[in-house]
């Protein structure tokens, strides 16, 4: 293939696409670059169709490169190890863009890679791989894939929208919007806001759009210069013929509508296999190994076309409610008394226990990425068990889908969480789906949001999250609240959009159909309006603020800040001062590089001293101040005396008594207490102490003569005196 490089604008930016040049022995491939960042797509497929299998074997992977940032890896092997979670949510974006646009029976394993080949500090690499993989499955002749897909990313910027803002600019954005579309219609959208209104959402959903064409209409022109030529591929008809099929849908078809309209998810699962099994049970035994696979497939075609008749022709659901009514909800908190924070959030056959639990800046997260390390103090995870949907299988490490909607759910929270000078705590929200029946990412949201009030996070408002479906065909469609398993399963559009009463601060949409008009979204996001505000007054009864007090069992974390010039005298010589307030204490003790000191232990008392010590480490004392002292070292002419922890002064052999003292020893040893006063602090910072003058104030109070003051040194300290004997003119008289 020939070297193509072609560029379009969007807004003021150039995105340029170049093929023919870097990995030519893959299917498809290009590299996208935006600035100087840089990602190389793939596509491929295998040759053959894999045996046994009925649905597509897409695999969709992105990297990135540390080398793309100009780092090195962390870790003892300094090199990448498995996929960050970044990279995972990236590998479910490109995904969900593209799975739908394949054609039916396609089952040749078919795998697109994004790699990060040059990354800088203007352009995230991430969204660009949308539109590379799309140019790469285009330009592999073999793979049977024609509908172009493009991907563009939104922000919200100064009231303004902005298409590819750079990292600088997205800092600064309320909004977080990754849109890919074909040329009819949006495919996939994944989004971050700040409370945003409907309103601001849609348009930036037109915006994207737009630019999405001009992506698609370049794509076309390098495929088209390319002369690329498809493989000739067709759709694998039914194996069964069609009186067969139409038999059983004529028979069956007034007992399976009963069966589905049975309540309860379990109850109408029996009803329906029960019917099934009775279709099973009119094969013969010649005949039930060849056609009991199409049965069943022909029964599950059937079991759609009801579900969508139902709703479309009958204008009602399986389960008896109105499109626009939410299930039952029941909200609790505080039903795990260890626990710092915790929730448990039923709604309808979906259930999540959701606990928080605080730290410290220590309990923070290390991100490793190609820009850099950084620190993350809100971390989400969400676990699918496999008993809350009633299923035997082994427990993995937490999957692509598990991280997604446990990302999709603190995206949620993010725009709500309390500052770090309010509420200094690390949060960990975990939500454990108990069961499910559709739409648990969004009772994460609903459960996270509690268990942090619960757990005394001042949360700025109280997030709720809800799932909204569509049923279309024609011109017919329906529009549904809170969908249940099946209706996401049957539908054309999953639709989740989380936030407060204010506006949205998440949302994700995968559609199925194409030409989904403004009409409709704006409906569905109506709906989802109404039924947010439904949830958020029935989580509200139960807490509607966080609590005024931290659990007993959580790390009580006090912030003080100190001069950045004071941080050498908190740590001391080699760590020394901060061990011994730790080990003093048992508290945690962290310095921060602006000079933010924060102190974190359950125990009350242990806070005060940590506290006491800090600031007695790092406060300035001034001439007049008094202190109850500590002798550390004697010498003739006076004594060290420690006042702070690692400050002391000189407490002079003449300001120790109201009488001339010939020996210091004679009154003070090491380790012996006295109060004592600054009477001068020199240009050197050195301290001059007295405990004469506090002797004089008391005997003035009490009445006493304070008898007249012999100001010559003791002998022993005379200028060039020496003990035991006298100055070097006395030796010269004798």
């Amino acid at each position: 293939m020939k070297e193509i490089t072609k560029s379009v604008e969007i807004d003021g930016k150039t995105l340029t696409f170049e093929t023919g040049k870097i990995a030519k022995q893959a299917g498809g491939s290009t590299v996208v670059r935006m600035g100087d960042t840089m990602v190389l797509v793939t596509a491929c497929a295998s040759p053959d169709p894999r045996p046994g299998v009925d649905f597509l074997p897409l695999t969709v992977d992105y990297r990135e490169n540390t080398y793309a940032g100009g780092n090195i890896p962390g870790g003892f092997f300094k090199r990448e190890g498995r996929p960050t979670e970044r990279e995972t949510l990236t590998c479910r974006v490109v995904d969900r863009g593209l799975r739908p646009l394949f054609p039916d029976g396609w089952r040749r394993e078919t795998q697109v890679i994004g790699w990060v080949l040059s990354a800088d500090d203007d352009f995230s690499p991430d969204v660009y791989c949308i539109s590379g993989a799309s140019l790469a499955l285009l330009l592999a002749a073999e793979i049977p894939f024609d509908a172009a897909l493009a991907g563009v990313r939104v922000g919200h910027v100064d009231g303004q929208l902005v298409v590819f803002p750079t990292n600088e600019q997205q800092a600064d954005s309320e909004l977080d919007l990754v849109v890919a579309g074909t040329e009819d219609a949006l495919a996939m959208v994944e989004c971050g806001a700040s409370e945003l209104s409907e309103s601001i959402i849609l348009d930036a959903l037109d915006l994207a759009h737009r630019e999405i064409k001009k992506i698609i209409t370049l794509q076309r022109e390098i495929v088209a210069e390319a002369g690329v030529v498809k493989k000739d591929f067709t759709s694998p008809s039914d194996p069964w013929p069609a009186d067969f099929a139409n038999a059983i849908r004529d028979r069956w078809s007034d007992e399976l509508r009963d069966a589905l309209h049975v309540r309860g998810k379990f109850e109408q699962q029996d009803a329906v296999k029960a019917v099934r099994t009775k279709v099973l049970a009119e094969l013969s035994e010649d005949e039930a190994d060849e056609k009991t696979p199409w049965v069943k497939s022909i029964y599950r075609s059937m079991v759609k076309a009801i579900t969508r008749e139902t709703i479309l022709d009958k204008r009602e659901r399986l389960d008896g409610r109105a499109f626009d009514e939410i299930r039952k909800v029941t909200c609790e908190v505080g039903i795990l008394p260890r626990a710092h924070g915790s929730a448990l959030f039923t709604r309808g056959e979906t259930q999540a226990i959701v606990t928080c639990t605080l730290g410290t800046s220590d309990d923070s997260q290390l991100i490793e990425s190609y820009l850099g390390d950084s620190r993350q103090t809100f971390m989400l995870h969400y676990n699918f068990p496999p008993f809350s949907v009633g299923e035997a299988r082994f427990l993995r490490g937490a999957g692509r889908r598990e991280i997604g909607h446990g990302a999709l759910a603190r995206r949620s929270l993010i725009p709500v969480l309390p500052d770090a000078e309010e509420f200094p705590y690390t949060m960990r929200v975990v939500s454990d789906i108990i069961e499910s029946n559709g739409s648990s990412s969004m009772a994460s949201v609903c459960g996270g949001s509690l268990s942090m009030m619960d757990a005394g996070a001042p949360l700025k408002s109280t997030v709720a999250g809800i799932a909204m479906g569509l049923v279309s065909e024609g011109d017919q469609h329906a529009v549904l609240t809170d969908i249940a398993g099946q209706e996401d399963h049957y539908g054309d559009m999953d639709f989740k959009v989380s936030g407060t009463a204010k506006g949205i601060t998440a949302l994700q949409m995968d559609i199925k159909v194409e030409g989904l008009p403004r009409e409709i979204l704006e409906q569905a996001m109506e709906q989802a309006r109404v039924g947010r505000l439904q949830l958020i007054d029935i989580m509200e009864s139960a807490i509607s603020e966080g609590r005024s007090d931290i659990s007993e069992y959580a790390p009580r974390i006090i912030q003080i800040k100190i001069a950045v010039d004071q941080i050498r005298n908190v740590i001391g010589p080699g760590g020394k001062m901060i061990r011994h307030i730790v080990d003093t204490t048992g508290a945690k003790i962290n310095v921060e590089d602006d000079g933010t000191v924060q102190i974190a232990t359950s125990d009350r008392e242990a806070a005060k001293k940590a506290v006491h010590m800090v600031e007695s480490l790092t406060r300035q004392p001034e001439i007049g101040e008094e202190f109850d002292g500590v002798a550390r070292r004697i010498e003739p002419y006076g004594a060290f005396v420690e006042i702070l922890p690692g400050r002391d002064g000189l407490v002079h052999i003449s300001e120790l008594a109201l009488e001339r003292i010939p020996d210091i020893r004679d009154v003070l040893s090491e380790g012996d207490e006295l109060r004592v006063r600054i009477i001068d602090i020199d240009a050197n910072d050195r301290i001059k102490l007295s405990r004469r003058v506090i002797l004089e104030d008391e005997a003035r109070a009490r009445g006493e003569e304070i008898p007249e003051r012999d100001t010559r040194p003791p002998r022993d300290n005379r200028r060039g005196g020496r003990p035991g004997g006298g100055g070097r003119d006395n030796r010269g008289r004798r």
